[in-house]
């Protein structure tokens, strides 16, 4: 089990004398934790991570398209509210892709997150995940 998860997703075994969050609870390093995060902002992690990794810049309806696939209707301001929530929590950055359009990366606070939040769920279904960092899962 992991004893702290590291800013890089990493797990680190030793304890540290540094305060920890009890085990199992996910922390970012601003102090919000996972379960604080209402289930409509872990989706939106979700799906940035998901547009980022088809190579794509994340941007405000990218991510309300790919969240509209669970959502019946995702309201513009709801979705927006809830970008400068995750923003101000140091989940997201916010950048620019034109003078328009804002673009929202994962920071790697919410990487961890995100790594340690989909190895509780395979931990949960009895999946093993593949190594593909190096590590020994």
């Amino acid at each position: 089990m992991c004893a702290a998860l590291r800013a890089d997703g990493g797990c680190d075994t030793e304890a540290t004398a540094e305060p920890q969050a009890p085990a199992g609870e996910l922390v970012a390093d601003g102090g919000t934790k996972w379960g604080d995060l209402t289930g409509f902002q872990r989706d939106i992690l979700e799906a940035i991570a998901g547009i980022e990794s088809d190579g794509i810049d994340p941007y405000g309806l990218a991510i309300e398209e790919d969240l509209e696939e669970y959502y019946d209707d995702v309201l513009h301001s709801r979705l927006y509210q809830n970008l400068d929530s995750l923003t101000d929590d140091g989940f997201i950055e916010r950048g620019e892709l034109d003078g328009r359009t804002n673009s929202y990366t994962l920071t790697t606070e919410a990487e961890a997150l995100l790594k340690e939040s989909v190895r509780r769920r395979a931990d949960a279904c009895g999946l093993q995940m593949a190594a593909t960092d190096g590590g020994d899962r």
